[in-house]
């Protein structure tokens, strides 16, 4: 029986509001990818981003534009060749790797060749707010052990100083999305490492961060919008000592495994990212986990509901995907 390629929009309610420097939101919208031979389903799931010129709309449509090659036997080995890295061709890439496992009855690291996943401390994540409410939601969150904040630019050393005060405990990752610019670095890093901040996600708007070599960067600084694949790694050694890797920027599982092999070849530290969406997007990462030095897959944590079957969470401890969600 032929392949057939299905395209879904899903909306998931976030509880409360995720708030970064670029924006609000209350729900996650992502598109999902199924592929069906008749006897088995594989499925994969990406969250369109603004950021990148993407929108559910266009996604869904880049998507439906291979149902004819899927249905005509195109397979994950050529997905690279067919479409640019992003959010589409994440969700056919992870959906093809599921049908592979369940066609074989073989995990995914098995057919990856990579060590079983196990369980891993994931970041949560602080949405961006004035510094009182930041201290509250800080509070609230203590108990856990890594807490990465959203920061916005402008009195970004009152939100640091505040999260501290609220998780005095708890080691913390900055991710400002871009925010800050060169007249306010020097305030803001300096901030940071009165905080005993552990790293700081790209500070500068890519395109921008020439600034970071300027600098000697006693607290890690790691790119997130100034790479998306390996094509980009070159550019960032005297920039930037670690990558976030995020499936939806890379392109799916294939070219994320690929990345994170070239950068921990060149000395960079690894941290695997996400964007908002529900544990099926979180699967497929839970085997990068194992290259990084911080895990930050709290997408379903921020979730108002998640799917079922979903990723277990016990406080800040994701464990790898049952088989009926993915792999």
């Amino acid at each position: 029986m032929p392949r057939r390629l299905t395209v879904a929009v899903e909306r998931f309610p976030i509880a409360g509001a995720f708030t970064i420097s670029r924006g609000s939101r209350t729900e996650a919208a992502v598109v999902v990818a199924t592929v069906e031979d008749g006897e088995h389903r594989g499925w994969g799931e990406c969250v369109p981003y603004a950021r990148y010129g993407e929108s559910v709309e266009s996604v869904a449509a880049a998507l439906e534009a291979q149902a004819a090659w899927i249905a005509e036997g195109g397979g994950r080995f050529d997905l690279a060749g067919r479409m640019k890295p992003g959010a589409a061709r994440n969700a056919l890439d992870c959906a093809l790797w599921d049908l592979e496992a369940k066609r074989t009855g073989k995990p995914i690291h098995e057919l990856a060749g990579l060590p079983a996943p196990g369980p891993v401390t994931t970041a949560y994540t602080l949405s961006l707010g004035d510094p009182e409410s930041m201290e509250t939601a800080a509070r609230a969150a203590a108990h856990r052990p890594l807490l990465k904040v959203k920061l916005g630019g402008e009195g970004d050393p009152e939100r640091i100083a505040a999260v501290r005060r609220g998780a005095p405990d708890s080691r913390l990752i900055v991710d400002a999305n871009e925010a800050w610019r060169a007249e306010t670095i020097r305030d803001n890093l300096m901030a940071c490492a009165a905080a005993g901040v552990g790293l700081i996600e790209q500070p500068l708007p890519a395109g921008e961060d020439d600034l970071l070599a300027e600098f000697e960067r006693t607290i890690p600084i790691c790119a997130d919008e100034s790479l998306h694949d390996r094509a980009g790694l070159d550019a960032l050694a005297a920039r930037y000592d670690a990558i976030n890797i995020k499936l939806d920027k890379a392109g799916g599982l294939t070219e994320a495994l690929k990345l994170a092999h070239e950068a921990r070849a060149r000395g960079f530290e690894i941290m695997v990212g996400c964007m908002v969406g529900s544990s099926l997007a979180m699967a497929p990462a839970m085997l990068l986990a194992h290259h990084a030095a911080y895990v930050d897959l709290d997408g379903p944590l921020l979730l108002a509901r998640d799917r079922e079957p979903a990723l277990r969470y016990e406080g800040s401890t994701v464990y790898p995907p049952p088989p009926e969600l993915w792999g």
